[in-house]
């Protein structure tokens, strides 16, 4: 069934910004800061369909973790969807898809904890899953070198940015960030 879903993305991790998973001046990334890498990753479809399924006005929030130092650094996630289950499925890379197919939670050995049906909400530099997660980021980072990151697609430059607040009681995940990196762009992918 073809597919396409396009919007905002929002993301922020525990790593120090700039991101060092980032593509940076044309240079691409290396290993996450601290070498276990935990965070949120957000998406607000504004535009979207799967087959004949609109898709529309959904959104989904993934939380995550993963230790560069486990060889092939393995993700455990949990995927939170407010709309058609499509979403989620697309997203786990189940619907194919030239790009979502080299996302590394799709990729890489991954273990999904749970997919969870969560009321989100989605404005410029916030996003609310539930009571699960809270990330809110506003303050661009200070750089003259364009700044890519693969979830949008590298193609897709877009802002790095210092975490507000990333709040997280999403079993098995529990944290707190702050001044941190996150990262927003415009998004779209096929399939």
């Amino acid at each position: 069934m073809p597919w396409r879903i396009a919007g905002r993305y929002l993301e922020a991790c525990n790593c120090d910004a700039i991101c060092p998973c980032r593509m940076i001046g044309g240079v691409p990334g290396s290993r996450s800061t601290h070498g276990v890498c935990y965070g949120a990753l957000a998406w607000r479809v504004e535009e979207g369909s799967a087959g004949p399924l609109d898709l529309s006005g959904s959104a989904a929030v993934m939380t995550y973790q993963y230790s560069d130092h486990e060889e092939g650094s393995p993700w455990t996630l949990v995927l939170h969807v407010d709309g058609p289950a499509e979403l989620g499925e697309i997203l786990l890379g189940r619907m194919g898809g030239k790009h979502i197919l080299k996302l590394p939670w799709v990729r890489k050995r991954r273990t999904v904890v749970a997919a969870r049906r969560t009321r989100i909400e989605f404005a410029s530099g916030e996003v609310r899953a539930g009571e699960s997660v809270r990330l809110k980021a506003f303050l661009p980072v200070p750089t003259n070198e364009t700044v890519s990151c693969i979830v949008p697609g590298h193609e897709r430059p877009g802002t790095e940015l210092y975490t507000d607040e990333l709040l997280v009681e999403d079993p098995p995940f529990a944290f707190e960030l702050r001044g941190t990196c996150a990262f927003t762009r415009d998004f779209e992918y096929r399939g």
